[in-house]
């Protein structure tokens, strides 16, 4: 099976705060996640002032205020943004981070990102849509609050302006925080990979590690899913993040259904082949079989251990002649 990318979602759970973000740049790479991803975004060019916070915002947060002013507090300092990239290098994880608007694409491509993540809310935003198919980089699409209508129109935006359908792939999505696990619907990763004939992967908003493991048992290839140093800090995303060994709980499963899956060939497994013997059954003796004697139902028999002949052979054994005695529960030879 092929390895799972496994994003580690700091977004603003660093609270805008510099050695909060180092530290959680360290909390993924100990995880062992293949990214960790902040959110990078200029408050005044993403919301109107007067915009209002989402329920789940002011209830995590515990104070009613404007999503401008939400937003300002957790914006990712853009001269911090380099200083982090080579922290996380240090750590050994690769640093990656959501652009919300245009001018954060720019500035992020200019810091040598390999790959746009577009965020859930982004995927109606042609504008936008437009200027990420222009860095001809690969894409990683969020699906959340969307259609396969809404999708679609995003794809022909993306491949109209110079993306490459090869070059995207979708994660399927559920933007609540926390998401209800009734309305996960997990089996759109499928949906999603035949209506689109690309990769898919599974972003997470889900309590809990269980939704994310499964999602790579339907084929996600990549896993995307919120992670806090402290689920009690002050924040919007907190509460439905992961806590530090949680998130290297949830790493170390998926790496283990990634050796579970395997290639989908029947076979007999190396550390199954020394039970063969132990557990199969052969045919055996019932009671005193005397040499020149029928086989029959009636002496005939069938136990452990599988050294003998078959008991699929039972049928053909019957009315066959014994060559030498056999004593009861004795293994039976041609």
């Amino acid at each position: 099976m092929k390895k799972t990318l496994i994003i580690a979602e700091a977004g603003v759970n660093h609270n805008g705060d510099f050695e909060t973000a180092k530290r959680l740049i360290e909390v993924a790479s100990e995880a062992g996640s293949d990214f960790v991803k902040f959110q990078t975004f200029n408050a005044d060019e993403i919301v109107i002032k007067s915009a209002k916070q989402a329920r789940y915002q002011t209830k995590n947060i515990g104070v009613t205020e404007t999503q401008h002013k939400m937003l300002q507090r957790l914006e990712l300092d853009r001269k911090h943004h380099s200083l982090l990239i080579a922290y996380s290098k240090k750590c050994g994880i690769e640093f990656l981070s959501t652009a919300f608007d245009i001018d954060s694409l720019a500035f992020l491509d200019s810091l040598g990102s390999r790959f746009i993540k577009i965020p859930s809310g982004e995927i109606t935003n042609l504008p936008y849509l437009k200027a990420v198919a222009s860095y001809n980089k690969p894409i990683i699409l969020s699906t959340g609050m969307s259609t396969i209508g809404d999708i679609e129109n995003a794809f022909f935006v993306l491949e109209k302006f110079g993306a490459t359908r090869k070059n995207i792939t979708i994660l399927h999505c559920t933007s609540e925080y926390p998401a209800p696990m009734d309305e996960i619907n997990l089996n759109v990763i499928n949906s999603l990979r035949t209506a689109f004939e690309v990769e898919v992967g599974y972003s997470d908003h889900t309590m809990g590690i269980e939704v994310p493991i499964a999602a790579v048992t339907l084929g996600a290839t990549v896993i995307e899913k919120h992670f806090t140093l402290d689920r009690t800090m002050v924040g919007p995303d907190h509460t439905a993040s992961l806590e530090p060994d949680e998130l290297k709980k949830m790493v170390s499963c998926i790496r283990n259904i990634e050796l579970a899956m395997g290639d989908g060939i029947k076979r007999i497994s190396p550390s199954e082949k020394k039970n063969i013997t132990i557990v199969r059954k052969s045919l055996v003796s019932k009671c005193l079989i005397k040499k020149g004697d029928a086989f029959t139902i009636e002496n005939l028999g069938v136990k452990r251990p599988g050294t003998g002949i078959s008991p699929m052979k039972f049928e053909e054994t019957l009315g066959k002649i014994a060559f030498k005695d056999f004593h009861a529960d004795e293994i039976i030879e041609f």
